[in-house]
């Protein structure tokens, strides 16, 4: 899967949880709490959102990994190579 792939499944799966998020207004380093007031429900649901879309299971430890943008996008590429 390219990043270009993944990026697209990850702003999918943000905009699928909070719909009020516009894709371009993403800033890749700033976290999503700290954008969008993500709290710890929306981020669950955005890690149980990558794991339906992607098939990557995402433990609540790693939560921290995927709290960003370019987070995600770092994470995901090397679970899905690894897969």
């Amino acid at each position: 899967m390219t990043e270009d792939e993944i990026r697209a499944a990850v702003l999918a799966a943000l905009t699928g949880v909070a719909p009020d998020i516009e894709d371009e207004t993403v800033d890749p380093a700033t976290p999503f709490r700290d954008q969008f007031d993500f709290d710890s429900m929306d981020l669950l649901n955005f890690a149980i959102a990558l794991h339906r879309s992607l098939g990557v299971e995402i433990p609540e430890i790693d939560y921290p990994k995927v709290a960003s943008l370019e987070g995600c996008l770092g994470y995901l590429s090397g679970k899905l190579q690894d897969a």
